[in-house]
């Protein structure tokens, strides 16, 4: 198939890209290059002629469709997105743009050319829009986030998700656009640009640094593998069906202070400290994220009974790779923090923007 995917060099569009290509597809990867775009995400399929990046921004109307004339999708995978709380918080407005108008502005671009395919290519196209559980809100210590769970966004990066949700959505309803929607749970795993918490205990612990760990750690996060969500992805765009939501997870809850804490050991196994001491006497508590939700959990049991998807990794086998990525893989993360960013604190609520 000839899959457009958007925001394919960032931390999941790349691992599906890789994805994608092992198993033939042809893939037009639509990426601006933020912060969080990276090129060297893709460097193992550089060169290979299954896979052209464009470098665009998806709020562009006359680029997104030139995009779709020339290489003329079967399938679009929209995963292009701020997508950092925090960051969210000190500048929403990158969020609103990106998040919603780029979305708009892609939805429009897929109508118009789905509006002049027919036959078969008519049949075959598909817009898959690639969404959060956070859109959901907050959980209490019992229950999971459902498909028909009501929305209830509490940071500015959520709400502008939920807003792409429901865009997504209208356009299905409203113009006939064969639209599947997925919802999924906290993703990690290698290429996750090192502002997200996993890259960041892991980057902290190996510079000696204090580890930051929010209130009491006592938030609890599902923590789905990258590659496994890919594979969901797959799943979704080439069987699930248009007009329906699917909600993806690892089954894998967790405070963070407990995850925090194996990431320690398992970096201790891996590369003890030179003096002798545990990782763990890092950790900090800091003050609390404005807004922080209490609990997400998904219940995946819908992608499980129609699609036939289950994630592949338990709940520590996807934790050890991920420790293990960032170790073998120093010169990759090592350039990033040789810039701009320097794994300081965002979201602090200071900033306007």
């Amino acid at each position: 198939m000839k899959i457009l995917v958007s925001g394919g060099a960032g931390f999941i569009g790349s691992n599906l890209v890789r994805l994608l290509i092992a198993r033939g597809h042809q893939v037009l990867n639509v990426d601006k290059l933020t912060y969080a775009g990276n090129a060297e995400s893709l460097g193992d399929i550089r060169g290979n002629p299954a896979h052209r990046l464009l470098v665009a921004d998806i709020c562009d109307a006359e680029a997104m469709r030139a995009a779709f004339s020339e290489f003329r999708p079967e399938w679009v995978m929209h995963l292009a997105a701020e997508s950092h709380v925090d960051r969210s918080i000190d500048g929403p407005g990158e969020f609103i743009r990106t998040n919603i108008t780029g979305t708009f502005t892609l939805l429009q671009a897929a109508r118009a050319y789905y509006e002049s395919l027919a036959g078969d290519a008519r049949a075959r196209f598909r817009f898959l829009h690639v969404s959060t559980d956070e859109v959901y809100g907050s959980l209490g210590e019992t229950g999971l986030f459902t498909e028909r769970t009501p929305y209830d966004p509490h940071s500015p990066y959520s709400a502008s998700k939920a807003a792409s949700d429901h865009l997504a959505r209208a356009w299905a309803d409203t113009y006939g656009l064969p639209v599947v929607v997925t919802n999924c749970s906290n993703n990690y795993g290698p290429f996750q640009f090192p502002e997200k918490l996993i890259p960041v205990v892991i980057l902290k612990a190996l510079r000696g640094e204090a580890i930051p760990v929010y209130g009491k750690g006592e938030n609890i996060r599902d923590w789905l593998y990258v590659e496994d969500h890919a594979e969901a992805l797959l799943a979704a765009v080439s069987t699930g069906k248009p007009g329906e939501t699917y909600n993806i997870g690892g089954y894998n809850e967790r405070k963070n202070i407990d995850l925090v804490r194996l990431l320690c050991g398992i970096l201790a196994e891996l590369r003890p400290r030179g003096d002798g001491r545990r990782y763990a006497e890092q950790i900090t508590f800091v003050a609390d994220r404005p807004g922080h939700d209490l609990r997400y959990a998904i219940d995946a049991s819908k992608i499980r009974r129609e699609l036939g998807w289950a994630p592949r990794q338990d709940h520590e086998s996807g934790f050890r790779k991920t420790v293990a990525w960032y170790l073998q893989n120093e010169a990759w993360w090592k350039r990033i923090l040789d810039g701009s960013y320097r794994l300081e604190r965002l979201g602090s609520a200071k900033a306007d923007s």
